[in-house]
């Protein structure tokens, strides 16, 4: 099998190992590549989005060409993980916790609305272990993270906390074939990628 993970900017190779070792618990070999261009989509069973600049990842998206396949792929069915930017990138809704709407190019696939930057600056990251739907508690390391605050059609929320001014949030989402997380699962446990290779064995 043949995982693939967005490669225009972000923590690309923290997703790579956890495929990997994903891979290796699950008792399954698989090739992970860097999907840079249209073309490297055709060769992926299922892809992470990682985390990173939203902004940045989706202006490269659109620069290489990439936005529009990306899309119509996603949508035909690859199983597909959005981390921190990711989840942003996957989002119907995007909003800044500071500027308010942002226009940012995005995929706009999964029916959640998120907020960027709602935990602060980088040193205000924290950990947290978080009880996330059928994947059970999960170590959850939020670094400029985003939080989801409502969902519709058949997206589900997942991973519930309080923000002191949000109120209750949420943590992650799943909907069909896609998986967002506002949380770095790539940094502290292999759950999250074991249940995505699972979903491209289907």
């Amino acid at each position: 099998m043949k995982a693939g993970v967005l490669a225009l900017q972000g923590d690309v190779e923290e997703h790579i190992q956890a495929f990997k070792k994903a891979a290796q618990e699950l008792g399954i070999s698989i090739e992970v590549i860097q999907v840079k261009k249209p073309q490297d989509l055709r060769e992926i069973a299922t892809l992470a989005i990682p985390g990173g600049e939203s902004t940045t990842i989706g202006a490269l998206a659109k620069r290489t060409g990439l936005l529009d396949v990306l899309r119509d792929a996603i949508k035909e069915g690859l199983p597909t993980l959005g981390t921190c930017a990711g989840a942003i990138f996957l989002a119907k809704e995007v909003r800044d916790s500071v500027v308010g709407e942002t226009k940012q190019p995005i995929l706009g696939l999964m029916d959640i609305a998120v907020i960027r930057n709602a935990f602060g600056r980088q040193r205000e990251s924290f950990e947290v272990d978080l009880q996330v739907g059928e994947l059970g508690t999960v170590r959850a390391v939020f670094i400029r993270a985003p939080a989801f605050i409502k969902a519709w059609g058949d997206a589900r929320l997942a991973a519930s906390l309080k923000h002191p001014e949000l109120g209750q949030i949420y943590a992650a989402a799943f909907q069909g074939h896609m998986v967002a997380t506002a949380f770095h699962p790539e940094l502290s446990t292999t759950v999250v990628h074991k249940y995505m290779l699972n979903l491209a064995k289907k």
